[in-house]
């Protein structure tokens, strides 16, 4: 009777612990999981966690013709690329007051997929019934940023704003600059930022090429425009990045794809007329200007290994000093 009696307590203990076992293990992973990023990274004090992707693609998502642009003034434009600037040079406060003063926002969030850290410079009105479309930027927080991803048409080249994410997420140091508006959301083609001078896009890049950050711009063609391509592959009105476009057109089709390369033959939407690559070309900055079919912006494996021989180049970029 004893002995039965002993081999009930034992296992009545044995059940208890297990259980407060099991209960500190599901402590243990809820907080895993509320204050770790899938990376498996801490999340930082003041950081606000989100994932990109959906972040921009709840962004651009809104986007539409015919509504949602105001253009700029010239303080305007210039204001948020000095701050913009500062920013890169370590002054965030300073940064914070000039570009509140423009109605710009500045968070640190923390990117949960990737778990890297980036400064969200955000238009204000981006919420509000009348936005006024001047776009957005995320700047890599955990590395020195050294080169940028440019996303100009988000909304009308569907899915360039998806791959521009991915390549920011795989290289250290990278800036991602998306338009705020649609490419046909002003009057004439007053938002169209890849073809204008005059917007806060453009003032932004131009503030990165006068410091020697190389670009790459990311398009989209219809599948009619070019049928026997996947992706076309130019430097834009320079020459400062021809063996960096001679590199990414051959990794391109390392990963499969067909590419027109401009330097070598006739291709079309070239982008010789882009007003980002023409600064850069002033500032014999490398520029690549490159254009994707529909079924490489459409996400998946296609998406993934474009993204993958973009990066080949960024890293590049990322280990490179900046000269200016």
């Amino acid at each position: 009777m004893r002995a039965h009696r002993s081999r009930v307590i034992t296992i009545a203990i044995i059940l208890l612990v297990t259980a407060g076992l099991a209960g500190g293990l599901v402590a243990l992973l809820r907080d895993t999981d509320d204050g770790a990023g899938q990376a498996g990274r801490p999340v930082p004090k003041g950081a606000e966690q989100i994932d990109l992707a959906r972040e921009v693609a709840d962004y651009t998502g809104r986007f539409g013709p015919g509504r949602g642009y105001l253009h700029p003034g010239r303080s305007d434009r210039e204001d948020i690329a000095t701050a913009v600037g500062l920013l890169l040079d370590g002054h965030r406060k300073q940064a914070e007051q000039q570009l509140s003063q423009r109605d710009f926002t500045v968070r640190t969030v923390f990117d949960r997929p990737s778990g890297h850290r980036y400064t969200e410079v955000a238009d204000r009105t981006d919420s509000a019934v009348t936005p006024r479309g001047w776009g957005r930027v995320y700047l890599d927080l955990d590395h020195h940023p050294s080169w940028s991803v440019q996303v100009p048409h988000p909304g009308f080249d569907l899915g360039t704003e998806q791959l521009g994410v991915r390549v920011l997420r795989g290289s250290p140091g990278g800036i991602l600059v998306i338009a705020g508006a649609h490419r046909k959301a002003g009057a004439g083609n007053s938002a169209d930022v890849a073809h204008r001078l005059d917007t806060v896009f453009h003032a932004i890049c131009a503030e990165l090429a006068r410091r020697g950050m190389p670009g790459i711009q990311l398009h989209g063609f219809a599948a009619s425009a070019a049928p026997e391509y996947d992706v076309i592959t130019s430097t834009g009105a320079g020459s400062a990045g021809k063996q960096d476009g001679r590199d990414l057109a051959d990794d391109l089709r390392g990963h499969g794809f067909r590419v027109c390369r401009a330097w070598v033959r006739s291709c079309p939407l070239e982008g010789r007329t882009n007003m980002q690559g023409r600064v850069a070309d002033d500032d014999h900055v490398p520029f690549l200007h490159v254009e994707f079919s529909p079924t490489v912006r459409a996400g998946g494996r296609p998406a993934d290994r474009a993204a993958d021989a973009v990066t080949e180049i960024t890293r590049r970029w990322a280990s490179r000093p900046v000269t200016h």
